[in-house]
C-alpha cells in the first residue's frame, strides 16, 4: 500500500490542512462536549436566504437538464446587467461565466494561466494555495496595519517590476477577507494604473460587494475595464453558501481565458445546478425585495462591525473599523509583553488559548498569509440569529439610526464573547 501513497503528487502530499476546517472541528468538538463556544471562526452570513430566492428555487425544483457549460443564458444575461448597473461598466451576456462556486471557478482560471499571480497578505487562504497547488509561481505581497491592510501602488509597481513572466495575474479582493476594508475609487485609480503600465491581468474578487456597509462598492473594472476579472457568488450576500453558484465576468478582451476554462470545464464538473441556475435569477434582477433585504443586511453588520472595532481599539488593540461584510482584523502587537508572559508569542498560540479558555473559536492571522510571530486574529462577527434580526430591523424606519441598544437585543452571543476576551486581556 505504501507504493499507493508515493505515488501522490509532491502538490498534494504537501498540502496543509485547511486551518479553518480544523478550528471548525475543534470547536465542534467541545459544542458537542457541552460547551458553550462563540463562533467568531467560519465566515458564513448569518442571515436567511431571501425569500424571492426560495420561492425561486421551489418553483424550479423541476429542472432536470444539463445546461450549457457556460451557464444558464438568461442567467449570464442577468449576471451581465447586475455587473453594469453595479460597477458601471458594459459587459454581455457572453462575457460571463457561471460555474458551482467561485472557489471551484478560481482553481480553473488558476489552471489555465500560466504566468506569474501576486497575492497580497492578509488574503483568503485558498487563492494563494490553488494556485500553489497547480504549480504557479505567487509572489506574496504583504501589507501593514499603517495603510489599513491595503496595497499600495508603489508596492505594486514593485512586485509587478520584479517579475520575469509576461503574465501577470494581480488578486484583488475587495472588500476584504479577511479584514472588513475595502479600496476607496481614488486608490482604485492609482492601483489600475500601475496594473495597465505593466499590462497585467487583476482579478477582482468581489464576493462582499453587496455587503459594503454604506452600498458603495468600487471596483477598479471601472478604471481598467479592459483588463479586470471579476469574481463573485451569491454565498455571502444572499447566505446561500451551500447554493455554490458563483460567476466570473471578463472583458472582451479576455474572452480567450473564459473559453479555456470553459474548455476544462466540460471535462470537470460538465454544468451548474440547473435549479439553482434557474433560482439565482432573484438575485440578479432588480426587484424591491431583494433592496430591502440587503438594506436591512447592512444597517446591523454595520452597526455590529463599529461597535466591536471601538471596544477592541479601546482596549489597546490595533483594528480598523470594517467598511464592509462581517470580518475584523485584529492586531494584538500593543499586547505582546503581557501575552509573552503567559506563553504565546504567535497567532496559533493566541487562536488556540482563547478557544480553550475563553470558548472564543478565532482565526489566526497565520491563516491568511501572515507571518506566523505576529499577533494578528480574524473575527467573524456572525454568531447570532440572523433571521430574528432582520426581522426586528425591518420595523425600524431606514432613516432611523439603529441604536447600539439593538446589539444586546438581538447580537448578545458576539457582545459577550467581545467582553470575555477584553476581559481576559484586563482591558477595561
Amino acid at each position: 500500500m505504501k507504493r499507493h501513497i508515493e505515488a501522490l503528487s509532491p502538490a498534494a502530499s504537501e498540502l496543509p490542512g485547511s486551518v479553518a476546517t480544523s478550528m471548525a472541528g475543534r470547536a465542534d468538538a467541545l459544542v458537542a462536549g457541552g460547551r458553550d463556544v462563540a463562533r467568531l471562526d467560519l465566515g458564513r452570513s448569518p442571515f436567511p436566504v431571501p425569500a424571492p430566492m426560495i420561492e425561486a428555487l421551489r418553483a424550479a425544483a423541476g429542472e432536470r437538464d444539463y445546461l450549457p457549460v457556460e451557464g444558464l443564458p438568461a442567467l449570464r444575461r442577468a449576471i451581465a446587467d447586475f455587473t453594469e448597473r453595479r460597477l458601471g461598466i458594459d459587459r454581455t451576456a457572453e462575457d460571463v461565466l457561471v460555474g458551482p462556486g467561485s472557489r471551484e471557478l478560481l482553481f480553473l482560471l488558476f489552471s489555465v494561466w500560466g504566468g506569474e499571480i501576486v497575492v497580497p497578505s492578509p488574503a483568503w487562504a485558498a487563492h494563494a494555495t490553488q494556485a500553489r497547488v497547480l504549480g504557479r509561481t505567487v509572489h506574496p505581497l504583504a501589507t501593514r496595519v499603517e495603510d489599513g491592510w491595503l496595497m499600495t501602488p508603489a508596492a505594486l509597481d514593485r512586485a509587478l517590476a520584479s517579475m520575469v513572466s509576461p503574465a501577470r495575474l494581480v488578486v484583488l479582493n475587495t472588500p476584504s477577507n479577511p479584514t472588513g476594508l475595502a479600496y476607496r475609487a481614488d486608490e482604485l485609480k492609482e492601483l489600475a494604473a500601475v496594473a495597465r503600465r505593466h499590462r497585467a491581468v487583476v482579478l477582482a474578487d468581489e464576493i462582499y460587494a453587496e455587503l459594503h456597509h454604506k452600498g458603495a462598492h468600487a471596483s477598479i473594472a471601472r478604471w481598467y475595464p479592459e483588463g479586470t476579472i471579476v469574481s463573485g457568488g451569491l454565498s455571502k450576500w444572499t447566505g446561500a453558501g451551500g447554493w455554490r453558484l458563483g460567476s466570473l465576468v471578463f472583458p472582451e478582451e479576455l474572452r480567450p481565458i473564459l473559453e479555456a476554462i470553459a474548455r476544462i470545464a466540460t471535462e470537470t464538473y460538465t454544468s451548474t445546478s440547473a435549479p439553482v441556475q434557474h433560482a439565482a435569477m432573484a438575485a440578479f434582477v432588480p426587484s424591491e425585495p431583494m433592496e430591502r433585504y440587503l438594506s436591512n443586511v447592512r444597517r446591523v453588520l454595520s452597526l455590529l462591525g463599529r461597535h466591536a472595532a471601538r471596544r477592541l481599539v479601546g482596549a489597546g488593540l490595533r483594528c480598523p473599523q470594517p467598511s464592509a461584510g462581517f470580518y475584523l482584523f485584529a492586531d494584538l502587537e500593543p499586547h505582546r509583553a503581557r501575552l509573552a508572559r503567559r506563553g504565546i508569542t504567535t497567532s496559533d498560540a493566541l487562536a488556540d488559548r482563547w478557544l480553550e479558555e475563553l470558548s472564543i473559536a478565532t482565526l489566526p492571522g497565520s491563516a491568511f498569509g501572515r507571518p506566523p510571530e505576529e499577533l494578528t486574529l480574524r473575527l467573524a462577527y456572525v454568531d447570532f440569529d440572523g433571521a430574528r434580526a432582520l426581522e426586528a430591523v425591518s420595523v425600524i424606519p431606514r432613516e432611523q439610526p439603529l441604536e447600539e441598544s439593538f446589539l444586546r437585543g438581538y447580537t448578545p452571543r458576539v457582545l459577550a464573547a467581545l467582553e470575555r476576551l477584553l476581559g481576559w486581556l484586563g482591558a477595561p
